[in-house]
């Protein structure tokens, strides 16, 4: 027993240390990426007009971003400046950063948070239930379906979904997260983002329902040929009992591994969808950036992202260790 609780506590050393590894990786490479880019610092910050400055004003630009000192002490300001959360200005939109990403992370967690939950039920419940109708031959048309389904581009669907709904039909609002110009308040304010949430939200729902669905399915296959549940009913057990308190269950863990992935991505939001829509979450606010030349902006809408899939994924192995007892130790082993 103190061997294993022993074991336990060096793979969790582990995980600690390979988790703050890829951490420290992720700051440097933010802070080495941009600088390793061709051309000049002024003309990635400010574009084409870079050739009319003057040199004393070029000079400033690169004052006022600390680019005139040494790469040794641009480190160590970028790294004071990181754990400080003092991220500076938006060139751009001549906006603090810290409060561009925290306006933004709202929307995109409301549209990533509404789609990891419908995915995960609807995911999961036809992803068992096909399981467990694929003996009787049937579910097979679901499958192929959702692959097909799920294999379209995802700005392809959100176009087709746009023009259908929103400009043919006129039934969904084309822009925005609500009606900016009606003010709204209370449950009619609660409606009406709803109302600009729905399309976006189908399309992410649509793309990446496969995922979830094929999860489920060959979970809670492997799940069915274990020989608990060949036990289970060789002793009369009912098989909504079983469904529940065997299936369902057991089939949840590589589903949660799942989740706890797609938590890394809350923040980020989906560009491609977020650009078409153009709804304020913050792949709007990556391409915005990106657009403009935004290089602070760019550099730390990145390292947000990165650093919540880092910590999502150092979550997930934690807790599915929890979970499923059963895979401790195996990752290092």
């Amino acid at each position: 027993m103190q061997r294993l609780f022993h074991s336990c506590e060096v793979n969790m050393k582990k995980r600690i240390n390979h988790y703050l590894l890829l951490f420290v990786m992720v700051i440097v490479i933010n802070f080495f990426l941009p600088r390793m880019m061709p051309g000049s610092p002024v003309k990635t910050l400010i574009g084409e007009d870079a050739g009319s400055l003057t040199a004393a004003e070029k000079m400033g630009i690169l004052e006022a971003y600390n680019l005139d000192k040494p790469l040794y002490l641009q480190f160590e300001i970028y790294l004071k400046d990181l754990f400080t959360l003092n991220w500076g200005n938006s060139y751009a939109k001549r906006q603090p950063i810290l409060m561009l990403i925290g306006n933004r992370a709202g929307w995109s967690l409301l549209l990533a948070g509404s789609n990891l939950l419908i995915l995960t039920l609807l995911g999961t419940w036809l992803g068992i239930s096909g399981a467990a109708r694929r003996c009787k031959g049937k579910g097979a048309g679901l499958l192929i379906a959702s692959a097909g389904v799920s294999s379209l581009p995802p700005f392809w669907v959100a176009m087709i979904l746009l023009s259908v709904f929103g400009v043919h039909l006129g039934w969904f609002p084309l822009y925005g997260a609500y009606d900016m110009w009606a003010k709204k308040h209370g449950f009619a304010l609660i409606l009406d983002v709803l109302h600009h949430l729905f399309l976006p939200l189908l399309t992410m729902v649509i793309t990446e329902f496969m995922t979830f669905f094929t999860t489920a399915r060959y979970g809670a296959i492997q799940v069915m040929a274990e020989d608990y549940i060949r036990m289970a009913r060789m002793r009369g057990i009912p098989e909504r009992q079983i469904k529940k308190h065997y299936i369902v269950r057991n089939t949840m863990i590589p589903v949660f591994t799942m989740i706890m992935l797609d938590v890394g991505y809350l923040l980020s939001g989906s560009v491609l969808i977020e650009t078409v829509f153009s709804y304020p979450g913050l792949g709007t606010l990556m391409q915005e950036a990106v657009q403009a030349r935004d290089y602070p902006l760019i550099q730390y809408t990145f390292l947000v992202s990165a650093v919540m899939t880092i910590a999502a994924l150092f979550l997930a192995d934690i807790l599915n260790h929890k979970v499923d007892p059963r895979s401790e130790g195996d990752f290092y082993e």
